[in-house]
């Protein structure tokens, strides 16, 4: 995949068919905090109403095929933020997620500059986002929690 034809920009009501598509695959969302949607309904509301402090639609070609999130910390922990992200299954092992979580990186960090530590949990066992992460500059903790620190990003 040419990298160039991956962005990153929020939803707009125009994706909600593409929004659909990957988001009501249970493939997708299982392993993530992201419900399957069901119906264009759903997806508006998603688009519309998202409670997610921050998100941006994984595009190719300006055609929405995933997110990436940032959950930031409150309290003693505002200085963390969670980071997740899904991807459409045809799009999945072509290298557009790493890529995206390293393209969001900046973009969250600017948005929330008291964050100095993004963190990601994964199944212990989803070997393929460990890779993701992990290309994407993040480094194992344990079994399931892989991390950057953003003050050496």
């Amino acid at each position: 995949m040419d990298s160039s034809r991956i962005t990153l920009r929020p939803y707009r009501s125009t994706d909600v068919d593409d929004l659909l598509s990957w988001a009501s695959d249970d493939r997708v969302t299982r392993s993530i905090h992201f419900s399957t949607l069901t119906s264009k309904d759903e997806a508006f509301t998603f688009i519309d109403k998202s409670s997610i402090p921050w998100r941006r639609s994984i595009c190719i070609d300006d055609r929405s095929v995933g997110i990436v999130v940032a959950r930031p910390g409150s309290g003693d922990d505002r200085c963390r933020a969670e980071v997740g992200y899904a991807l459409a299954v045809e799009y999945w092992g072509q290298g557009i997620t790493p890529k995206a979580v390293k393209m969001s990186i900046p973009l969250i960090l600017e948005e929330f500059p008291e964050i100095v530590r993004l963190q990601a949990l994964t199944d212990a066992e989803n070997k393929a986002s460990h890779r993701v992460l992990e290309k994407a500059g993040f480094i194992k903790e344990d079994m399931r929690m892989l991390r950057l620190m953003c003050e050496t990003y």
